[in-house]
């Protein structure tokens, strides 16, 4: 992503604290009362107007960080001590501070601190923040943000995601925060962000947290530049008939078709046919050579009219345009373009590709590429790449920035079993952005949810725009590469400086509903558990397991996550659990069997639990252990002999039985049920979870996934819920 510290500098120039102050109250912002005034005399007389303790600071439109000069007194309790403090700090004034004065305020204190404020992100526009405020605000970092303007749901979900809730609730016997006059200044600081155009960013630290839960603003800094007149500036993107010609077409031609098992022209050919492509297929080569059994021919005009759509290019950048415009005049509509030496090869390269995206255009062909390494369209059969693999069918549809993850989320797809629809490289993303193809999908009959990985954000607003409109319509899951501490242009404030640019992505995201993971395999496990579960009705979470440790972990994890909570389990539910489990059970959530269960205990309890309506989730450890024993069993040198083969395969059985179990409750209940165990990576072989993959769900490594994967689908749910309302 691009960091807006490279942009060019805006000339900005700081308001008076007392001018700051004055827009902020305007905008609903609490502000002490307080007195500007020329002389330390004067600065006496206000003081004893106002009452004694107050605050003494040294005021002016050049003046910024007045802690880090010394430029505040505190405490002052008499006419004396302020007349002396007045005048030190007036004293203290340098040139270059020009016109200054005193302003006298109240002491005002407590112990929490916050701070809030606004940043006008180069990459994604005006941005509210919230965070830890006070002198250790830049090295706690404890802050979230959000695109502008912010309305009060969405003020409420900031305040929820600081990490340091103890401080907003009852603490060293003050009052919990004054969450709605906390959220109001959020709605306000977003409102004065889209009204002002002229406002570069505003700091507000710190933002006082008294002994009643009020919050009041004690220090408020304000920079005005330029207006900013930036406007989303986004392509047209290419319409559903050319998306259908990419990813279902009646008819493939390869261009640069070869006989060389190298060759791209080779590679790309072998995977369409290997993969079960039942449209036409053609290909063209120089010497008009058979290939896989496919007669080339030498010219693009040797091939029929109006039976082919998409052409996949594996030829030299330098004969494209001739190429295309040969495809246009045989109907083609769409073109995948593998050829490199554009955009990523300098300037000379550049000029190529914006010559080629202007061609395309004039032509009407969709340019998928250049730079990429292929599509992939599961409902036609269509693996057209240069490299493989070729995954299960299923809902998730991929785009990425980066050819090599999409490989990473089909070898994911084989491996776990939970099926891809559509996939594509994006390569350079020169007229189709990964956003354009997650904004077709989330239309998409054969997609469930949209998976992507970014990297490079050249324009965040539109980005964010069209990958908003996607996220309402199908979840949608994100993972960056690339984030920065950059920060945004905002210099002279505390909120600039923490405005990093990962935070305001993450931020943005958050705020359109986006699912984000951290790492590929988490946003993989993400979408698979999306495509593949029913969405949860709430936040509760009944832990299933046959050793307790796994139910231990698992536990912490969940109460790791803040939108997730290991509920007590209720009294109904431990008393009919009672009359199945021995006396040793557990009695509490998670459920430890403690090995007693038999040959009906787990599907049974598992069923009392998906029928409380108090339960929202189950999340099922031990999956398999029968199985492994099985496997020993069977590999060692007594087998079939001494009752081996019956015992061997009843314990098949009964973990086959038990993800039917996790299943079939799942449907019936509409909740999800979440299968783990480290044996679908230990021994995917093992009867539990290769029974979780045939019935087209992720079996997860472990507890922790699939904590983290639930809490996606909680999050995602709530913030549906609550825009909904």
């Amino acid at each position: 992503m691009s960091s807006p510290s490279t942009a060019p500098a805006t000339p900005t120039s700081t308001l008076s604290e007392q001018a700051s102050k004055a827009i902020l109250a305007d905008y609903g912002v609490p502000i002490a009362a307080e007195r500007v005034v020329a002389t330390a005399a004067e600065a006496a007389g206000a003081a004893t107007e106002i009452g004694f303790p107050v605050v003494a600071k040294l005021n002016g439109d050049q003046i910024a960080h007045k802690t880090e000069r010394g430029l505040i007194r505190l405490r002052l309790a008499d006419e004396a001590a302020v007349e002396t403090a007045a005048t030190d700090l007036l004293a203290a004034a340098r040139p270059d501070d020009g016109d200054v004065n005193v302003l006298i305020a109240p002491m005002i204190s407590g112990n929490r601190e916050l701070i809030a404020g606004v940043v006008r992100d180069a990459q994604f526009g005006p941005t509210v923040m919230l965070g830890v405020g006070g002198i250790l605000a830049e090295a706690v970092a404890d802050v979230v943000f959000r695109p502008a303007p912010v309305d009060a749901v969405t003020a409420d979900e900031m305040i929820d995601e600081l990490a340091m809730q103890r401080l907003l609730g009852e603490f060293r016997g003050e009052a919990p925060v004054d969450r709605r006059r906390l959220a109001d200044v959020l709605v306000g600081l977003g409102r004065l962000a889209i009204e002002r155009a002229d406002i570069a960013s505003v700091d507000i630290n710190p933002l006082i947290v008294d002994a009643s839960g009020s919050v009041v603003a004690v220090d408020g800094l304000v920079e005005v530049g330029p207006p900013d007149d930036t406007r989303v500036s986004l392509r047209p993107r290419p319409t559903d008939e050319q998306f259908r010609a990419l990813f279902e077409p009646r008819g493939v031609v390869v261009s640069g078709a070869s006989t060389h098992p190298g060759k791209f022209g080779f590679v790309s050919l072998h995977n369409m046919l290997a993969g079960g492509y039942a449209g036409a297929v053609y290909g063209t080569n120089l010497k008009a050579e058979l290939v896989l059994g496919v007669q080339t021919v030498a010219d693009i005009a040797e091939l029929p009219d109006g039976e082919i759509d998409l052409v996949f290019v594996c030829t030299p950048a330098s004969g494209n345009p001739d190429l295309l415009r040969a495809c246009a005049a045989k109907g083609i509509r769409a073109a995948f373009l593998t050829s490199a030496g554009y955009g990523e090869a300098g300037d000379e390269g550049q000029r190529a590709e914006d010559e080629l995206v202007a061609l395309a255009d004039e032509l009407g062909i969709l340019l998928a590429g250049p730079n990429g390494q292929g599509v992939v369209s599961t409902p036609v059969d269509l693996c057209v790449q240069i490299v493989a693999p070729i995954p299960p069918a299923g809902g998730i549809a991929v785009a990425s920035q980066s050819g090599n993850f999409v490989s990473s989320f089909l070898n994911l797809a084989r491996s776990t079993g939970v099926g891809i629809s559509r996939a594509i490289s994006a390569g350079n993303a020169a007229a189709v952005t990964v956003a354009d193809y997650l904004d077709w999908y989330a239309a998409d009959d054969a997609t469930t949810v949209g998976l992507a990985y970014i990297e490079g954000v050249t324009d965040g607003r539109g980005l964010m725009e069209r990958l908003a409109g996607a996220a309402a319509r199908k979840p949608l899951v994100v993972v960056k590469g690339g984030a920065t501490e950059g920060g945004a242009q905002a210099a002279a404030s505390h909120t600039g400086a923490l405005a990093a640019d990962d935070k305001i992505f993450d931020g943005a995201c958050r705020g359109a509903g986006i699912t984000r993971a951290t790492t590929v395999s988490e946003a993989f496990d993400a979408a698979a558990t999306f495509a593949t579960q029913p969405l949860p009705a709430g936040p509760n979470v009944m832990v299933l397991t046959t050793v307790g440790g796994w139910g231990v972990v698992t536990a912490d994890a969940i109460t790791r996550d803040p939108d997730l909570v290991l509920m007590d389990i209720p009294a109904d539910l431990e008393a009919a659990i009672d009359d199945l489990l021995p006396p040793r059970w557990s009695r509490n959530n998670p459920i430890d069997c403690a090995g007693g269960e038999t040959r009906d205990t787990v599907p049974a309890v598992m069923e009392l639990c998906a029928q409380h309506p108090d339960v929202h989730s189950i999340i099922y450890l031990g999956l398999g252990i029968q199985s492994n024993q099985a496997r020993l069993m069977r590999s060692g040198p007594f087998y079939p002999d001494h009752g081996l083969e019956r015992i061997v395969d009843y314990h098949e059985r009964q973990d086959a039985r038990f993800a039917h179990a996790a299943h079939d409750l799942s449907v019936s209940s509409g909740k999800p049920i979440l299968t783990a165990t480290e044996l679908a990576v230990a021994d995917p072989a093992n009867a539990g979870p290769a029974t979780v993959r045939a019935t087209g769900r992720l079996c997860y490594a472990g507890g922790e996934q699939a904590v983290t994967a639930l809490g996606h689908l909680v999050r995602h749910t709530r913030f549906r819920r609550a825009r909904s309302t």
